[in-house]
């Protein structure tokens, strides 16, 4: 080291560093020309490549879109998303950033496409950031723009960017503002693959066939043509050199001592200096004459000890001047450098002998190295502290200052702790004096004068100070212990153990350990080590590099903040040869080597297609960052490739993403056995077999890594020394089988028993030629031949898009690998006979279970196997390798074995199959005795039917994109809404009814949720996300045709369906012809085309405005899912005189699926009616909610329409609040249907025109609808109090006598609604009691006797409505009147009573913030600042509880309210009782709440027996709409608009992701607390899906009405 000080060598230096400096600008001169010259060719190549691919498109033909899906706070660092070229990528937002002003950013340069700068790219700078502009519309180039910074308000927004450039790239999304100081919300990476090119033609990735070559062994220059045809002759297309430059003195492949320099061994003896130039036109040569790519490594970690720059730039490197905590280690090291030379010397005998051959020996070096070194050493001394010292700076500090009278050791006082010395000197570790002076400085009772107080003091400081040592001691004693156990360790392998080298030697070569730090001097003593590593020198001894067995690798282990801990502890496998480089963080911290390493990797990407990333795991990813991005500077379209050993995918991710790098590399070799191996072809590349086709646009997928798959690496042993020779064949031919790029080591196919080491290899490869000749190789070599087919297999299965892979363990020892083409639906079989252990020298083959397959036999591609060659005369074709002599000048290999390779061969010829025969559509191959080593494939292809099949079911692939991809227009286009209700939907219960078997039963999985087209669609979108074609709805595909027939067989019967059911059969016809494992892809390609069809034809017979964004579009379906014409549940027939349109068929809607399906069950007024306009008003069926209005309204009774409608004539009239429902949405069927007061003088045929009469036929009883309204008004105000009809069991099994008898009114004094009584529950809360174990039956949970929030709200706003509508002579009525009992009369205008109930309403509802005069009752006051859930109640407490019903109120009746008074509510609600999907139905803080719902609940508890909790807690869906609404209507007066419209998506954004995820595609009804899911709840719930739909709505109109900055 001392001789690169001197004046020479530093000159010879500079002088090749600036002549290579000088050989790479004229290199990139020339490259420049050339590459012009050939891009104006390429571009004229592909313009024309184009056209001629566009013309063999389909016109129908879309671009490849890719979408990520943007959630909040999601980083996806570990994510690894892969994309091609021309792709489009588009960001999508997830439910989770509704509400949210998002602004995206990526580091892609948005400006690149290369058509607009001819070939050219704008420099790519890591951290420079471009924001994209939100779009919506197709796509693909063509969306609407709608600016950076987007309010989003649903999820069909996208950003978009055309992907033209090779590289890892960075996105991240923030809110509000583009400087917001909150930092990313979410981010991750997406990878675009480059283009690699070679001879004219684009090479795929998983087209590669790589072979690597140790560069010092392929001799001078002029020989490398030779040497390297060897790879081209066997089909490799790529060829991986180590690295080319000047290596160190231990002549490793990967210790550069000149890093700008070509190796001088390349030169030859001609006289003149090989140059990179010189290498750049041979790689070019390569590249366009043989159409083979190089890469190169690059070895950023580390440089060759003897590398001339390291003298002048010590800051390079990690030594003891910069990183004073590595002298503790170095220090070690040179004891121990010091012993091995002293056993090499003699020295330690006869204890330790010069050859270490026992264990004894280790041991006794471990005893030296312990007893005598170590403490010599004294090395703890450099973690203590001077006592002495310490405690009289304490001394003289305490003497100065007064101590507190109270005692030290308060509570929370810090520990006093050894704080290491910066330099790790020897006892100048320090302590905190001022915490010392804390703690020990103080007050003693027990002294009487200063100096014994000091002087105690000093001694209790110097015990800790002692303690302090002798544990800093101890873990030093404990490090060194571990240091010593992995020495000796070490020792074992190399010289004891059968696995290991056994070099029994201690010699300068061999010492017992390997050095970790260079020195620049000869090991003297420890105290002239000691001087060394301490003084100036000590920039000169550096830690060497090396890898550290599971250790982080995102971890830099020579960082101070690692502490010297891998070096003290001897837990490095260092390579000796080399210095570990110190980069820092940035440029600045080391300019020369991050300047030279630049020059370097620069140059070798100028050179080379691609670079190898040597160490990588240990590269500091910042460094690899910047180098990285500098070469892609120079080539973009660069192959990055890097071997990893995290041992993690998360971690591989973490640096793919990172460092952009291609392709890592997998070792076949680290199988342990047959089905290990195959389990490695399966999961590096490729999709299952039959996968499922993918649209066009679909969700970008995670992937894994890009895989190069090899079935050697350089740095691995020979396989012959983990398995037997003849298992190299078999293996091979798994590896080509790959669908990944896949490689190999030079010296595998030559058959080389031995590893070819990267250090101590110094033989030169053969050339190609004659095989008879010296240092050559020809074809018959080793198994070239083979190696050259299963090559050039491995290229036709790429390039031909056999991208599909299957792979069969056929036993232990066979496997057959599968590559598909899911186009041509052709496949290639290889059958491989594995030989990991030696098999019997005398086999003559094994019996081996016939090949089946689906299809027919079309070739056979190759049959190969490996045997001795002496087997004709011997009789043992599997007999071992004899005694191997290596040739001294060249690599050789094994002679004694021969491969023989036959390809094109026809069945009758072949040596491995006996004969085939079919059945049925399969086709069986028996196989003759099969003998280790062999290797088959074959070609097979479907049979004339199944390509027929095939054929006739490509209109259905998604490719084709086609509106009515299936022809069903025709059949759909008479259908009604009813009908589409039966295609799409239909419950177990519905379809039941209609005269069905129920819905399908998938064996293994269960019932689907529908009979209709959305229940097969909900589990195939499932099982098609993530391919998993070993789901039983596969199995059963696969099993038979059932499940197809079952898709048009429960139409046919129906004559509307007819038409439909005969598409659907003709459509799925040919499944029934097509090979099993392809029956699940076009199944779920003809149902995604058929749902999509259907479901547009649906969708165009709704409003318009329900054809909006796909989440109002999700919940108009609702709509159609719900609403059905179900015999079991009509409505009453309309009046005779009813003007057209008349219904053809009487439409109900459920209250819920499954639970309210069919029957009596089914349709309830006040479910109807809360869900009437956002299913019917809002999604433009104006003539079912027409119905559904007129229909109740033939059923009114007592003043009240039906709870549970039943026909009309089983009706129950339990229920107070259905008919304020029913009132409310009259009022909006008026306001918001085209002619909608037309309703009011339409005729209704009463069912009961007397409470007391039987039913009525239709027409005998009509009334106009106003006068039906007017009645129920009268009788409210009149006040009634009836008793159920038939009460008792037979209606109501649970109900006690007292709950039938139903009381309504209005109050006179406040004009509130009133009604009901402890014994029943007459609003939506109508849980009754079940539980005789519990006592709660007869019970209700929440009777809301007297006045209920909601039903004031309600009717103020009919009453309102109604005094509007008079005096606009629409409505006949001015008010209602009451007739006493004296005769006398009270009457009140609408307008009157509306205004009764506006000037009473706060005084009796609102609970103000602080006890005031205004409280009724405040010892009932639990919660301030809400609304009160009901007046008047029987149980006066349940006034003050905290329920979602005043929102409900709020959205009905905004101008009840005080606006400031309804926000402080509202923040209340959002506090206390807003929930994911849902409102609470009770403060969390009450007595009663339980929020979990389980009707099967049969315990002894009231609470929650039989579900009895129903309205306790819960949080119910259908509130949350109109907590939104309430919000939206105080928003403007509170000042908080443009915040409350965010807010407001933001708080319907859980329900997006709740509607695409259920199999239901509905809303639920309820959830139990948190949002977690409940068993008990409908799974799609009217009222949910229609608050959800006006929350929506109105929030439309408030943006129209006062648009936002954002819109």
């Amino acid at each position: 080291m001392q001789k690169m000080l001197t004046r020479e060598k530093s000159d010879y230096g500079r002088k090749v560093q600036e002549k290579a400096v000088i050989e790479k600008r004229q290199m990139a001169l020339e490259r420049r020309a050339s590459e012009a010259r050939e891009g104006r060719e390429r571009r004229s190549s592909e313009a024309r490549e184009a056209r001629e691919a566009r013309e063999r498109e389909p016109e129908d033909a879309q671009p490849a879109v890719r979408v990520v899906t943007l959630q909040h706070g999601e980083h996806q660092d570990a994510t690894l998303y892969r994309f091609e070229k021309g792709c489009y990528l588009q960001f999508s937002p997830g439910p989770t950033l509704l509400g949210r002003k998002v602004f995206l950013y990526t580091n892609y340069v948005v400006s690149d496409t290369q058509e607009e700068k001819g070939g050219e790219q704008a420099e790519f700078v890591r951290n420079q950031y471009y924001g994209l502009e939100w779009r919506r519309g197709d796509g693909a180039g063509a969306g609407e723009p709608l600016g950076a910074g987007l309010l989003l308000t649903d999820t069909d927004a996208y950003c978009e960017l055309r992907l033209a450039r090779a590289g890892s790239f960075h996105y991240y999304f923030v809110y509000d503002s583009p400087e917001s100081r909150v930092g990313p919300q979410g981010s991750g990476w997406f990878h675009v693959a480059p283009t690699l090119r070679a001879g004219g033609e684009v090479l795929p990735l998983d087209a590669v066939m790589c072979q690597t070559v140790l560069s010092k062994c392929l001799g001078p220059l002029p020989r490398w043509e030779r040497v390297l045809r060897v790879a081209k002759e066997a089909g490799y297309n790529m060829i991986h050199f180590t690295p080319v430059q000047e290596l160190g003195a231990s002549n490793s492949s990967y210790s550069i001592a000149n890093q700008l320099r070509l190796n001088p061994r390349f030169s030859g003896d001609a006289g003149r200096e090989a140059t990179f130039a010189d290498v750049e036109n041979l790689v070019a040569k390569m590249r366009a004459e043989w159409k083979m790519l190089s890469i190169c490594d690059v070895v950023l970690n580390h440089t060759a000890n003897e590398t001339a720059w390291l003298a002048a730039h010590p800051e390079a490197t990690y030594n003891c001047h910069n990183c004073p905590h590595l002298r503790p280690a170095a220090l070690l090291d040179a004891l121990l450098a010091r012993v091995s030379a002293d056993v090499a010397r003699g020295e330690l005998e006869p204890a330790v002998p010069r050859r270490i051959d026992h264990n004894d020996h280790l041991e006794a070096i471990r005893q030296v190295v312990l007893t005598q070194r170590l403490p010599e050493a004294r090395l703890h001394e450099m973690y203590m502290c001077n006592v002495d010292e310490i405690v009289q700076q304490f001394y003289y500090m305490a003497r100065n200052k007064v101590p507190p009278v109270k005692a030290g050791g308060e509570v929370g006082r810090a520990e006093l702790r050894l704080q290491p010395d910066p330099q790790f000197r020897r006892l100048r570790a320090t302590v905190d004096l001022d915490l010392a002076l804390q703690t020990y400085n103080i007050y003693r009772s027990e002294c009487y004068d200063e100096e014994a107080r000091l002087k105690r003091c000093c001694e209790e400081l110097r015990r800790k100070l002692d303690a302090l040592n002798e544990a800093a001691a101890d873990a030093v004693r404990d490090q060194l212990r571990a240091a010593l156990d992995n020495c000796v360790a070490g020792m074992r392998y190399h010289r004891l153990q059968a696995d290991g080298p056994r070099v029994a030697e201690v010699s300068a070569k061999h010492p017992l350990v390997p050095r970790y730090f260079t020195y620049p001097c000869a090991v003297g003593s420890l105290q002239e080590m000691e001087a060394v590593v301490y003084g100036e020198a000590g920039r000169l001894v550096m830690a060497h590099n090396g890898w550290v067995m599971d250790a982080d690798p995102l971890q830099d282990f020579a960082a101070r903040d690692q502490a010297g801990r891998v070096y003290l502890r001897r837990e490095l496998i260092a390579w000796g040869d080399s210095v570990k480089l110190r980069y820092g963080d940035k440029p600045e911290d080391s300019p020369f080597l991050w300047a030279h390493m630049r020059e370097y990797v620069e140059l070798t990407a100028e050179v080379f297609d691609g670079l190898r990333l040597d160490n990588c795991h240990s590269t500091p990813l910042h460094v690899a960052e910047y180098m990285l991005d500098c070469a892609r500077n120079v080539k973009p379209d660069l192959y990055v490739v890097a071997e990893l050993f995290t041992n993690s995918d998360h971690v591989d991710n973490i640096f793919v993403n990172r460092l952009g790098i291609t392709s890592l590399i997998r070792e076949a070799l680290s199988a342990w056995d047959s089905h290990e191996q195959g389990r490695l072809v399966h999961r590096f590349g490729g999709r299952a077999v039959g996968a499922f086709l993918r649209a066009p646009r679909r969700p970008a997928r995670a992937a894994v890594a890009h895989a190069m798959l090899l079935d050697l690496t350089h740095d691995n042993p020979s396989p012959l020394d983990k398995r037997s020779v003849f298992d190299m064949l078999p293996s091979a031919a798994l590896v080509a089988m790959a669908c990944c790029a896949t490689g190999s080591t030079r010296g595998y196919d030559e058959l080389v028993p031995h590893h070819v080491h990267v250090v101590d290899e110094t033989r030169l490869y053969a050339e190609w030629g004659d095989a008879d000749g010296e240092g050559r190789v020809g074809p018959a070599a080793g198994m070239l031949a083979a190696r050259k087919a299963l090559n050039a297999l491995h290229v036709e299965l790429a390039a031909a898009g056999y991208t599909q892979v299957y792979v069969d363990q056929m036993d232990a020892d066979v496997v057959a690998v599968t590559r598909h083409e899911p186009r041509s639906r052709r496949s290639v079989i290889l059958v491989a006979f594995t030989a990991f252990s030696p098999p019997d020298p005398t086999s003559a083959g094994r019996h081996v279970k016939p090949l089946r397959f689906e299809g027919q036999l079309e070739e056979i591609i190759l049959e190969a196997s490996i045997r001795h060659q002496d087997h004709r005369n011997s009789g043992r074709p599997f007999q071992p390798p004899s005694a191997f002599s290596k040739h001294a000048q060249y690599i050789n290999g094994l002679s004694e074995y021969e491969v023989a390779v036959r390809t094109g061969v026809s069945l009758a010829q072949s040596g491995v199959f006996a004969g085939e025969r079919r059945e049925g559509p399969h086709t069986v191959l028996e196989f003759r005795a099969l003998a280790p080593g062999s290797v088959v494939a074959l070609r097979v292809a479907p049979r004339a039917p199944q390509a027929a099949a095939l054929a006739a079911l490509r209109r259905a692939a998604p490719a084709a994109a086609a509106p009515d991809a299936l022809g069903l227009a025709p059949a759909l286009a008479e259908l009604d809404l009813a009908d589409f209700n039966t295609l799409l939907y239909c419950c177990d219960a519905e379809e039941r009814e209609r005269g069905a078997g129920g819905v399908y039963d998938v064996p293994g999985h269960g019932p689907l949720v529908y009979a209709g087209l959305q229940g097969v669609m909900s589990l195939l979108d499932e099982v098609r996300a993530g391919d998993d074609l070993g789901h039983p709805l596969c199995d059963n595909l696969r099993a038979g045709d059932w499940l197809l027939e079952y898709q048009w067989r429960r139409l046919e019967a129906e004559p509307r369906l007819a038409a439909a059911a005969a598409r659907l059969r003709d459509a799925m016809r040919p499944l029934a012809e097509l090979p099993r494992f392809l029956v699940p892809a076009y199944f779920d390609a003809l149902i995604r085309a058929a749902h999509a069809a259907v479901t547009r034809a649906a969708l165009a017979r709704l409003g318009a405005w329900a054809r909006g964004d796909s989440f109002v579009r999700a919940l108009a379906l609702t709509s159609v899912q719900l609403a059905a014409a179900v015999p079991s549940a009509p409505l009453p027939p309309p009046s005779p005189a009813l003007p057209p349109p008349r219904p053809t068929r009487s439409v109900t809607l459920s209250a819920g699926l499954p639970h309210f399906a069919v029957g009596y069950m089914r349709c309830w007024g006040r479910d109807t009616f809360i869900a009437l306009r956002g299913i019917f008003l809002l999604t433009g069926r104006y003539q079912d909610a027409r119905f559904h209005i007129l229909g109740f309204a033939a059923c009114l009774r007592h003043g009240l329409i039906p709870n549970l409608l039943d026909g009309g004539r089983n009706a129950r009239y339990n229920c107070r609040d259905a008919v304020w429902w029913w009132l409310q949405s009259i009022k909006q069927y008026c306001t918001e249907a085209p002619q909608g007061y037309a309703l009011l003088t339409e005729p209704v045929s009463r069912l009961f025109p007397k409470d007391d009469c039987e039913p009525a036929p239709p027409g005998a009883a009509d009334q106009p609808l106003h006068d039906v309204m007017q009645e129920a008004l009268d009788l409210h105000f009149q006040g009634l109090l009836f008793r159920e009809r038939n009460a008792g069991r037979q209606i109501d099994a649970h109900m006690s006598d007292k709950g039938f008898n139903v009381q309504i009114g209005v109050d006179p004094e406040t004009g509130f609604p009133f009604g009901g009584n402890d014994a029943n529950c007459g609003t939506w809360m109508d849980k009754m009691g079940s539980s005789e174990a519990a006592g709660t039956r007869g019970k209700p949970a929440t009777p809301r006797d007297g006045s209920a929030v909601e039903l004031v709200a309600l009717a103020y706003g009919v009453a309102s409505w109604l005094a509007a509508q008079h005096r606009a002579a629409r409505f006949p009525y001015p008010g209602v009147a009451r007739r006493h009992r004296d005769g006398s009369l009270t009457a009140w205008t609408y307008a009157q009573w509306a205004e009764r109930i506006r000037h009473n309403f706060e005084r009796y509802f609102w609970v103000p913030p602080a006890p005031s005069a205004a409280d009724l009752r405040p010892d009932l006051v639990h919660r301030r600042g809400i609304y009160k859930d009901s007046h008047g109640a029987s149980r006066p407490w349940a006034d003050y509880q905290l329920r979602c019903n005043f929102v409900v109120a709020m959205a009905i009746a905004p101008d009840l309210f005080d606006p400031k008074r309804a926000w402080l509510a509202l923040d209340s609600v959002e506090r206390l009782l807003l929930g994911p999907l849902g409102l609470k139905t009770l403060d969390p803080a009450d007595w009663a709440y339980r929020g979990d719902y389980d009707n099967s609940n049969n315990s002894d508890d009231p609470s929650v027996a039989h579900g009895f909790n129903y309205h306790q807690g819960p949080e119910w869906v259908w509130p949350l709409g109109f907590y939104v609404r309430a919000r939206l209507a105080f928003a403007h007066e509170n000042g908080r608009y443009a915040r409350t419209v965010a807010a407001a998506y933001s708080t319907l954004a859980p329900l997006v992701a709740e509607i695409r995820t259920s199999p239901w595609r509905g809303l639920p009804e309820l959830t139990n607390a948190g949002g977690a899911p409940c068993p008990d709840s409908c799974r799609s719930q009217a009222w949910s899906s229609a608050a959800a739909l006006e929350a929506l709505h109105e929030l439309e109109l408030a943006r129209r009405a006062r648009p936002l900055t954002a819109d």
